[in-house]
C-alpha cells in the first residue's frame, strides 16, 4: 500500500500541506472561498510540528495495525483489506476520542465542530494526495513501502 512519508530534512514549516488539505476537503474546492466564505472552515487533516531544527507533517499512516481501529467502541473506524487504508463513517462516530487516545502519532484531530474526530483519508479519487502533489520542497512523499515506519529520510 501506499503511505505518505516525511523527508524532515525538506520541510520549510511553509503550512501548503495543511491549506492544500483544508482546500480539498472544503465545500468550495477553492483557496479562497475556504477561507474567506466557508464557515465553519474545513479542518486540515494533517498539523505540521515544529521542533527545531527540524519541522514535519503528521497525519494518519494507515497502519497495518491500526490502534485507531481496534479502539473504536462504535465501528466507525474500518481499515480497508483491499486498499489498507483507515476510513471514517462520520455516522457512526460519537466523538468519544477513543481513537485519538489509541493513535500513538497523534495523527487523529478531534472536529470539535462537528463533534466528531478527523484524519487523513489520503483524498480518495486523486492519484496522489494534494499535500504531496502541493509540497514546494518535495518534502512529502507518496509511496509503496511495506512497513509501519512513520518517516524516511533521503
Amino acid at each position: 500500500m501506499k503511505r505518505i512519508y516525511v523527508k524532515e530534512e525538506a520541510c520549510i514549516a511553509c503550512r501548503l500541506c495543511e491549506v492544500y488539505c483544508q482546500v480539498e476537503h472544503s465545500q468550495s474546492k477553492d483557496l479562497v472561498k475556504t477561507f474567506k466564505k466557508e464557515h465553519p472552515q474545513p479542518l486540515p487533516f494533517s498539523r505540521l510540528e515544529e521542533r527545531k531544527p527540524v519541522s514535519f507533517s503528521v497525519r494518519c499512516f494507515h497502519c497495518d495495525e491500526p490502534a485507531c481501529v481496534y479502539a473504536c467502541l462504535t465501528g466507525a473506524l474500518q481499515k480497508n483489506p483491499e486498499t489498507g487504508v483507515v476510513t471514517v463513517d462520520t455516522e457512526k462516530c460519537v466523538g468519544c476520542w477513543t481513537c485519538i487516545l489509541a493513535c500513538q502519532f497523534g495523527a487523529i484531530r478531534q472536529d470539535l465542530l462537528q463533534g466528531k474526530m478527523a484524519k487523513c483519508d489520503l483524498c480518495p479519487g486523486k492519484d496522489v494526495p494534494v499535500c504531496v502533489s502541493n509540497c514546494p520542497n518535495e518534502a512529502l512523499v507518496y509511496a509503496e513501502i511495506e512497513s509501519d515506519v512513520p518517516q524516511i529520510k533521503g
